[in-house]
Parts: C-alpha cells; sequence; structure tokens
C-alpha cells in the first residue's frame, strides 16, 4: 500500500474527503516526525511507538576494497508494534 492508497482507505474509512485524510496523515506524520526529532517517543496503545535509537560510532570495512574506515554515531527512528497489533497478526 502506497501513500495514494492508505489516504483512500483512511478517508473511506472515516467518512472523510481525501483531501482532508491526507491532511490528517500529514498531520500525523509532522507530529511524529517533531516529537522524534526533541528526543521523544510517541506511543499508540494496542499499535506500536515510535522512538529514536542511537547508534553509536564504530568501524566498518568498505566492501569494495576492505579498507577500514570509521561510521560516524547517528539516530534512527524505530518503531516497535505493540502486544494487540501482534496478536491480531498471528490469530
Amino acid at each position: 500500500m502506497n501513500k495514494t492508497e492508505l489516504v483512500a482507505a483512511m478517508a473511506d474509512q472515516a467518512g472523510l474527503s481525501r483531501k482532508d485524510a491526507e491532511k490528517a496523515l500529514k498531520a500525523f506524520t509532522d507530529v511524529v516526525e517533531a516529537e522524534l526529532q526533541k528526543g521523544g517517543k510517541v506511543q499508540l496503545v494496542g499499535f506500536g511507538t515510535f522512538e529514536v535509537s542511537e547508534r553509536s560510532a564504530r568501524e566498518g570495512r568498505n566492501p569494495q576494497s576492505g579498507e577500514p574506515m570509521k561510521i560516524a554515531a547517528s539516530k534512527a527512528p524505530k518503531f516497535k508494534a505493540g502486544k494487540a497489533l501482534k496478536d491480531s497478526l498471528n490469530k
């Protein structure tokens, strides 16, 4: 499912226009992004949690030459599925 299909499904499910569903999806993604940038997390009980994962600096290898190289520390978004979501997939 791509973004257009998701917006259409949300509009049908909630009885909204596609324009309103797209605004709602954009607002959701913007709020989650802003909270993660602040270092917080967004927890939707039963669905899952969006949070930031810290990756420390490390040494890796260039796959073409085999030479060692430094990989800088970084932050990455992480999603952990909630129990209700997991259970609904395993019925």
